[in-house]
Order: C-alpha cells, then structure tokens, then sequence
C-alpha cells in the first residue's frame, strides 16, 4: 500500500474538468476552423516551399539551422522517454497541479513545450520561398 501516491478526490474533479474544458474547446475549434491540409500531391507541381504536417513542423525548423540538431530532437525524447527514471527530483508526495519538489521536471517540461510552440508558428508563418525568413504579415 506504500506504492500508492495520496490523491483527494478534489484533484481528480479539476482532472475532469479541465479533461471536459479541453475537449469542449478542441470540439468548438475543429467545428469552425478549417484544417490546414493542401490538396493531393501533384508531381508537376511541388510547393515551394514544401513543409510538412504542421505537427512535424518544428522539427523541420529546427533542422533546417543545422543538420546537428536531428541529435537535440532525439535527446529531447529519450528525456521524456526515460523521465520517470531520471533522479531529477523525489517521488511525488502527494497528486497536486506542478509541485515545488517536481519543478526541474515541470521547468523541462514547460519550456520544451514553448519552444516547440514558438518554432512551428515561425514554420508555419514567417518561412517563405526556398525556406527563407519572411514576415507573414
């Protein structure tokens, strides 16, 4: 029974609800916001330039700094992969929303996520003919 991490059930209804928050706004965006997809692949005529799946879109961006950076990506996720058994910080006491003994964990985390995010808008946006930087304004 020590195995287990104490939770009040209060955690687990902000659980729900933000679960529930979530879908709902993901449910109203999909219905009026077109998907970015482009129309069947044509041979004769290749998109300049040509980008990938806007999820992919980062990694894209980030490799076209460098070659290098392919080994950034895989580290970032052999990270996350091995993340429960890295001794970046102690096993969690209690179930709460980004606890102070975790903050190397959520610090990691979190700035992985704005960095993803800030390079897939520059990829998706401010990258013109030939990969070149432009404003997209």
């Amino acid at each position: 029974m020590s195995d287990y991490v104490k939770a009040s059930p209060v955690f687990f209804r902000m659980v729900k609800t933000a679960f529930a928050a979530a879908l709902a706004t993901l449910l109203l965006l999909a219905a009026f916001i077109q998907a970015p997809l482009q129309g069947p692949a044509d041979i004769s005529r290749v998109p300049n330039p040509s980008k990938s799946a806007w999820f992919l879109m980062w990694t894209q961006e980030l490799v076209s700094y460098s070659n290098a950076m392919i080994y950034l990506i895989i580290g970032l996720g052999l990270t996350f992969l091995l993340l429960p058994w890295l001794p970046l910080s102690p096993p969690a006491e209690s179930a709460r929303w980004l606890p102070r003994e975790q903050r190397s964990v959520n610090g990691l985390t979190l700035i992985s996520f704005f960095g993803i995010l800030v390079l897939t808008i520059i990829a998706m946006y401010f990258r013109g003919k030939n990969w070149s930087f432009v404003l997209g304004f």
